[in-house]
């Protein structure tokens, strides 16, 4: 059974109090991002219902470790745009992505 997209935000929100993404002061409603995100989401793992079972989990891990990169990516240009470059921050960042603790 595929989770419903407000089941997946709701799941999100609960690692969130472990892990928090830090929304700042972005113009739009956190629960409406989380509910585009996973509606996305949830269409590719529609969509890779169709596959093969090799094929699908090969999807889907593209689909996470990219956006794992482009996470890293964003966090590199924001710590650069801060002026604090590659510095414990980075470093700490970094430990975390290895699975290190901070």
């Amino acid at each position: 059974m595929i989770a419903s997209s407000a089941e997946l935000a709701a799941m999100i929100r609960e690692i969130e109090v472990e892990d928090p993404i830090d929304y700042a002061d972005l113009p739009y409603d956190e629960d409406a991002l989380r509910l585009l995100v996973c509606a996305q989401v949830h269409e590719i793992v529609e969509q890779a219902a169709d596959m093969d079972e090799d094929n699908r989990q090969m999807l889907l891990m593209a689909v996470a470790a990219k956006l794992v990169l482009e996470n890293l990516v964003l966090n590199i240009r924001l710590l650069q745009m801060q002026g604090r470059g590659f510095d414990d921050s980075s470093e700490a960042l970094f430990r975390r992505l290895r699975g290190h603790s901070p």
